[in-house]
């Protein structure tokens, strides 16, 4: 049997899953996982997708561990646990592909050097990427990797939606909106298609809300317009990301305060956001359970900043019919989307509170004019499918 593994390889994690192509040569998924606190104590944990444990393992003195020599261990573990699988391609998360890559593309050196030059365009995830296509590289060399770019569903969205208000020649050389969470977006739409194709034709918001979080105005499954532009800093709040900043901050902290570009950096990606305002965390699910002035003032942000984009897609799309919400809040915290969704009672919209309160597929009420749905994401999903093709094609 052939089997097809997808990674998607963080700051701080990797996740991983492993599909197996069925007699018609379909991509279904027989296992996946994720190493987590890397730099920390690094953990792993893969299940079969019945939920069976086929590993759990911890690098408790491991802090030092880099992604390519935990990319090794699990590597090494797979090709003990593949249960007779052959492993004929892998396909990988790539946050960045810039101007050019509207379409996922088999990874060889000259793509490298230019995924290579975006890194600065995505500090939190591209380098990682690349790191773990280089770990590859390194213990198979003759696997075929397949890069599946984040930004490629947004490349096609309205000239007026990619343009800052720059000097057209900076424009020319990139510096534009690209939007990102592309592959969760692209998933979620064709999930709509089967879902509810009346809704999938109209005008959708889906909101992708986790530790990095976005939305994506939609017409008929294509991206309109998105919270993120030039960079994943861009848009709502996030985690650890403040989104959007007056660009005057930027310059205040560099010309009176001192700040180093570095420290800005560190700044605006690693220590603001929830984390930032809260002072405690960056986890939505700590934050709500805390009833400190600090926390509760981070989570009325992030929902305040939340609304305030929502309504700002309502007016990209000329209205809306449908709300979804995913990732890690967007699908698990109902308290996050009821208080997201009662801010829209002037465009009719409501939420049946036990819907909610139950993560159902439909949250919204009966007689709400917006239908709000909660639908889990799966990029995995989408980079096997995108790799198959590739392999298929031969390009």
């Amino acid at each position: 049997m052939k089997a097809i593994v997808s990674l998607n390889s963080g700051s701080s994690s990797i996740k991983f899953a492993f599909f197996t192509l069925d007699g018609a040569g379909h991509p279904e998924r027989s296992a996946g996982g994720k190493i987590e606190k890397i730099g920390i104590a690094p953990s792993l944990v893969a299940r079969r997708v019945d939920g069976t444990v086929l590993v759990e393992r911890t690098w408790e003195q491991g802090a030092d561990l880099t992604h390519a020599e935990l990319l090794k261990d699990l590597f090494d573990w797979a090709i003990e646990h593949l249960e007779g699988r052959e492993v004929i391609a892998i396909g990988h998360r790539v946050v960045h592909g810039g101007m050019r890559f509207a379409a996922p593309r088999r990874v060889d050196a000259a793509l490298l050097t230019e995924l290579d030059a975006l890194c600065p365009l995505a500090p939190l995830h591209q380098p990682h990427n690349l790191a773990a296509i280089r770990a590859i590289a390194a213990l198979a060399p003759d696997l075929p990797q397949i890069a599946c770019f984040d930004t490629a569903f947004h490349h096609d969205k309205p000239e007026v939606a990619a343009r800052l208000a720059l000097p057209r020649a900076l424009h020319e050389q990139g510096i534009r909106r690209y939007g990102f969470h592309g592959l969760s977006y692209e998933y979620i739409a064709g999930q709509l298609r089967t879902i509810d194709g009346e809704l999938a034709g109209g005008r959708v918001i889906a909101a992708h809300l986790g530790n990095g979080a976005s939305l994506c105005a939609m017409r008929d499954g294509k991206s309109v317009d998105t919270t993120m532009g030039f960079t994943a800093l861009d848009g709502l709040m996030m985690g650890t990301r403040c989104g959007t900043l007056d660009p005057g901050v930027v310059l205040h902290l560099q010309t009176q305060m001192g700040l180093s570009p570095a420290g800005i950096d560190d700044l605006l990606y690693r220590k603001s956001g929830l984390l930032g305002v809260s002072g405690i965390s960056s986890d939505m699910r700590i934050l709500t359970a805390d009833p400190s002035r600090q926390s509760q003032e981070a989570v009325e942000l992030f929902i305040w900043r939340a609304v305030r984009e929502f309504g700002a897609l309502t007016a990209s799309l000329g209205g809306v019919d449908g709300i979804v919400f995913t990732a890690g809040i967007g699908e698990n915290h109902a308290e996050i989307r009821r208080r997201i969704c009662e801010r829209f009672d002037w465009l009719g919209l409501s939420i049946d509170d036990d819907a909610n309160a139950a993560n159902a597929l439909c949250i919204s009420g009966g007689d709400s004019r917006v239908k709000v749905l909660v639908i889990p994401t799966d990029e995995e999903r989408m980079i096997a499918d995108h790799t198959l093709a590739v392999l298929r094609s031969g390009s």
